[in-house]
Parts: structure tokens; sequence; C-alpha cells
């Protein structure tokens, strides 16, 4: 028997947390002109939307399309303020709950989590894996194919429903999962803070596979990739079927072919940005060729960004390249 969420629906929609969850939605918005038309009349909209919650009228609309390269062209979908608000309202209930459902390597859109912890988990399996150095170690490297587009409403919808008996807040996401969709019943918005939360759930139907059935020990996913370590090459050969199979048949999920890799340690693995060794990592060449781009627009803030960055691999003479890169770009 799954753990079971005990918040109410009440919990999600109450004044009380409408408002806590405009006060952390709104940081670093207020400029923008939507965010200053709700604004405008905040209090009207905010009861508005707590009305129609309340008599169960609420209805998800539209997405603002658009595109952005970070690196590679991503198409976002962007709901209303209205909308939005109604997500962080969501999520700042439901995540507590989740994140305590996840196993302890998964690593992306989670508090205390993120990139940096995922790559220096990396560096801790990798010297499992090789003994200290003394032997070959192996990685297996996945990625889904197309892994927003292809999140399946149904099923995301019935592992909901393990957890949450409450039928006014099934009801109140099967409106939000169902607001979208690329081909029949299919897909998520990039733009939604609400699917950062249920790809993860979603995901964690894989992880829990991967961690209790397949008893794997040495494992890291952060959202669509993930890696498997060790000192058996064919042990990890033999990994590929069971994960294709599991993706296919339970998610509807597919492995992208052209990004599954198998390689030692040595040799070097691409993950996260990163390109890591055993004794370092370099942040891989796209990554490179991005942050002097970025520099070249003169822009402090992704000046600072990119060396908090830094300070987690070897990039001394990146460092320095950033900053003289800069300084040309002041004179």
């Amino acid at each position: 028997m799954k753990k079971q969420l005990l918040i109410s629906y009440e919990d999600i929609i109450s004044l009380d947390n409408l408002l806590s969850a405009w006060q952390e939605f709104v940081m670093g918005k207020k400029v923008k002109l939507d965010v200053q038309k709700f604004t405008f009349n905040l209090m009207d909209n905010i009861l508005a939307l707590y009305k129609e919650l309340v008599n169960n009228t609420y209805s998800h609309g539209d997405y603002q399309a658009f595109y952005i390269t970070d690196p590679k062209l991503r198409h976002i979908h962007k709901a209303s303020v209205k909308d939005r608000l109604l997500h962080h309202a969501i999520y700042r209930q439901l995540y507590p709950f989740f994140v305590r459902t996840f196993i302890a390597d998964s690593y992306s859109c989670q508090l205390r989590k993120g990139t940096h912890r995922a790559i220096n988990r990396f560096r801790e399996f990798s010297y499992i894996a090789t003994k200290n150095k003394t032997k070959t170690g192996w990685v297996l490297k996945c990625d889904i194919k197309r892994f927003f587009d292809s999140i399946d409403h149904n099923i995301l919808i019935n592992v909901l429903n393990e957890y949450i008996q409450d039928k006014h807040i099934m009801n109140l996401l099967i409106n939000i999962i169902t607001s979208f969709e690329l081909s029949s019943s299919k897909g998520l918005p990039l733009g939604n803070l609400t699917s950062q939360l249920l790809v993860n759930i979603y995901m964690n139907k894989f992880d829990q596979f991967v961690k209790h059935k397949l008893k794997v020990k040495y494992y890291i996913r952060y959202a669509d990739d993930f890696v498997f370590f060790s000192q058996d090459r064919q042990y990890l050969v033999n990994l590929v079927q069971d994960i294709n199979s599991f993706l296919l048949n339970e998610l509807k999920l597919t492995i992208h072919p052209k990004k599954l890799f198998l390689q030692t340690i040595n040799s070097g693995v691409d993950f996260l940005g990163w390109v890591h060794f055993l004794d370092h990592r370099v942040l891989r060449t796209k990554t490179k060729r991005r942050m002097m781009n970025r520099i070249k627009a003169n822009n402090e803030r992704s000046l600072q960004s990119y060396l908090g960055l830094l300070s987690h691999g070897n990039g001394y003479n990146l460092e320095r390249g950033l900053l003289d890169k800069y300084e040309e770009c002041r004179l």
C-alpha cells in the first residue's frame, strides 16, 4: 500500500495558500507586462480564481507558444498568470509529500538537489566503479526520446491515483494535465511548474523499478538523463533490454537510440554539461561556446553565473578567458 496524500483540496485552494503562492510566483517577474496587469487588480483576480475553485468551475486556459535556445531549440508553452498562480499553489502543497517518495539519486527540480549534486554523485560512483582507480569502470548512459512530449496522460493520472484519494484534487490535476497535448493524450508543457513535479512522479515508477526490481546500486537520474555504473560491462549490456521493456510497456517511453552510450569512465563521459574523467571534469565544447556568446553580450549576470558554474570543475583557463572576454566587451 502506497503512502496516501493527506493534503485536502481546501488546503490547495485556500486564500492563504493562493496568497503565499503569489508571493513565490511574482519573484523576478514584476516587470513582466502580463504580471503587471494581473497585479493591478490583484485581490479581485485572486478572489475570482478562488471562487472558481470553490465552485468547481475553474478551467485551465490556453497557452502562449514560443521557442528558446538553451542550448538546443526548445518549444515553450506559457500559461496565463492566473493558471501559473494555481500551478504554484498546487506545487507548494504537493511537492513536500511527493519528494519523500523519490529515490535519493533523483536530482532534477528538487530543493537541495540539482546538477551540482548530481555531478558530485557521478564522481563518487566513478570511484566506486573503478575501486579507487584500480579497475576499469563502465558507464551506461541513456536519454529518453522526446521526453516531455511523450508523457502519457492516462498513465500519469493512474500513477497519481495511487497516491491521491481526494477526487477534487484529482479533478484539478486532470484539468491541468489535459489542458495540453501534442498528440492524442500525450505531452506536458515545458513552461508549467507543475510539469516539473509531474515528470518526476512519472519517472519515479522507473526509478523504483531500477532500484527494487533490477536492484541497481549505482544509478543517477536527472530528468530524462540517467546513468548506471559497474565494473562489469556485460552486466550493463544486459540491463538495456530490461530498461527498454519497462519504459516502453509501463510508461510508453523509448530510449533515444543515438544517445545510448556504454563506455569506460577513463574515456570521458558526457553528462549534464560536463565531460567526466576520474580525476577531473571539463565543460563540453557546446557549453563553452554558449558561455562565450553570452559574455559577448556584455551580460554581467551571465558572467557571474558561469564563474559559479566553473567552480565545480577544472576550468581555470576558461575562467580567465571569460573574464578577458568580458573586459574586451566593456572597452
